[in-house]
């Protein structure tokens, strides 16, 4: 049973994140044969002031 966890600041819609679901589980799928039932998803969405990168909160980019 693949696990894949995915880690995304919050803000995309219901559907990219549908598309993001389907198409990562196509691609586990492809690679280990496994069926799509067997594959798990686990999306966390991190509010843009809980992460930075070099330094700046995502929340004070522009």
């Amino acid at each position: 049973m693949p696990i894949v966890k995915i880690n995304l600041v919050a803000g995309r819609t219901q559907e990219q994140l549908r598309g993001i679901v389907r198409d990562v589980t196509k691609a586990v799928v492809k690679d280990t044969g496994c069926q799509d039932s067997d594959v798990h998803v686990i999306l966390n969405e991190m509010q843009p002031d809980h992460y930075s990168v070099g330094g700046i909160l995502k929340s004070d980019e522009k």
